[in-house]
């Protein structure tokens, strides 16, 4: 997290809580209301998943007051940096403490979920399960794919799922995660497989979002719906 990403976030939030307590009761009819309610309710979410739960609304609106009056500010710049600093820090040990219980928790699980009946693991690592077989064919990496999915990790907690949002998506095999590209040319039209994607051939090292820790494991319920024409996808993009 960087020290303008989370000055910006308490800003954003501090819009909200400005001028109010726990005990205010806020009015929620004009557009700007419900913008300004919306901006503090995502921002405070997102602050919680990194951490930031403790933030002090009171000091949050004491310093926009501050701000917007023109006061003189109660502490000084270098006590802020400082401050700052110190969150950033909290913020980075935090992340490097989920980082490394996911990679242990990971590997155990990889370790036991391969001697299951019916997980097959690959040269590359990949686990797989056939959850419903098809006949269809086989796509290449240089298909486009049409595909329903739901991607948890380990411990079940589903971080994205087409399923949820009602509706499939269009994919270049060869443009998503290594473990996605593998599997997808193991799959069949119609198949439904179960994916047990290590973290090297998921997102590695990095976070991509905070609801996906650095170095998980990922698990995919993958269903291959059909392979796109490559002669209808040039026309369509020629309109």
């Amino acid at each position: 997290m960087k020290q303008h990403r989370l000055a910006a976030a308490v800003a954003l939030v501090s819009l909200v809580l400005a001028g109010c307590d726990s005990q205010t009761s806020v009015e929620l009819k004009t557009p700007a209301q419900k913008a300004s309610y919306g901006i503090g309710l995502n921002m405070g979410k997102s602050l919680a998943q990194e951490g930031m739960d403790d933030l002090d609304s009171k000091a949050v609106a004491q310093g926009i007051e501050d701000a917007v009056g023109k006061k003189e500010q109660k502490l000084k710049d270098d006590e802020l940096i400082e401050a700052f600093a110190a969150l950033q820090k909290r913020a980075e040990e935090r992340l490097t403490k989920m980082s490394e219980e996911a990679s242990t928790a990971g590997k155990k699980f990889l370790e036991e979920n391969g001697k299951k009946a019916g997980v097959v693991t690959t040269a590359s690592g990949l686990q797989y399960e056939v959850i419903k077989k098809a006949d269809g064919p086989q796509p290449k990496a240089t298909d486009v794919v049409t595909v329903h999915y739901e991607g948890k990790l380990i411990d079940g907690k589903v971080f994205d799922s087409s399923v949820e949002r009602g509706s499939p998506i269009d994919l270049p095999v060869s443009g998503v995660i290594p473990g996605w590209v593998e599997g997808l040319q193991l799959m069949h039209v119609g198949e439904k497989y179960k994916l047990y994607i290590p973290s090297e051939l998921a997102y590695g090292a990095q976070s991509p979002s905070p609801s996906i820790p650095a170095n998980s494991v990922l698990v995919f319920d993958l269903e291959l719906l059909g392979i796109k024409d490559p002669a209808k996808q040039e026309a369509d993009a020629a309109q």
